[in-house]
């Protein structure tokens, strides 16, 4: 019974994802103009496995620009609030002052077009240990 119901809840969150793709992919978001080392909140989707689903009804989650390969197109890592450790995270402030986490091992690349609203920039410092990080995971 558990195992149906939650069965049931993960096909509701691939249709409503289903349904949210569309309209992302034909929004004309020109205002958005990311940069390296920005945080924004993106629509990341209901993904498979292990991979960072996003929350609420946009399918949300921070994200840190690492590479804008062109306007439309960047390459970014998802950041998480709970506190994890281990050579797939790197601990950092965001710029409210509160602990997250760069998740390394999440790395992906992704339309311009699922940026919903920036955060803010990630220190400088901070910045680089995590493109390091990420060069010496690949």
């Amino acid at each position: 019974m558990k195992n149906d119901f939650l069965k049931e809840k993960i096909l509701r969150w691939f249709s409503n994802w289903a349904m949210l793709k569309p309209k992302l992919h034909f929004s004309d978001n020109r205002e958005v103009f990311p940069k390296r080392r920005e945080i924004w909140w993106a629509s990341v989707g209901q993904n498979i496995g292990v991979e960072v689903n996003g929350k609420n009804s946009k399918f949300e989650r921070p994200i840190l620009i690492v590479k804008v390969f062109n306007a439309d197109f960047v390459l970014a890592v998802s950041i998480s609030s709970q506190e994890k450790e281990g050579k797939y995270y790197y601990a950092f402030k965001n710029p409210d002052g509160k602990k997250n986490v760069v998740v390394l091992s999440q790395i992906k690349s992704i339309s311009s077009k699922r940026l919903v609203r920036k955060i803010g920039e990630i220190e400088a410092t901070d910045f680089s240990k995590i493109v390091a990080r990420l060069k010496d995971m690949i």
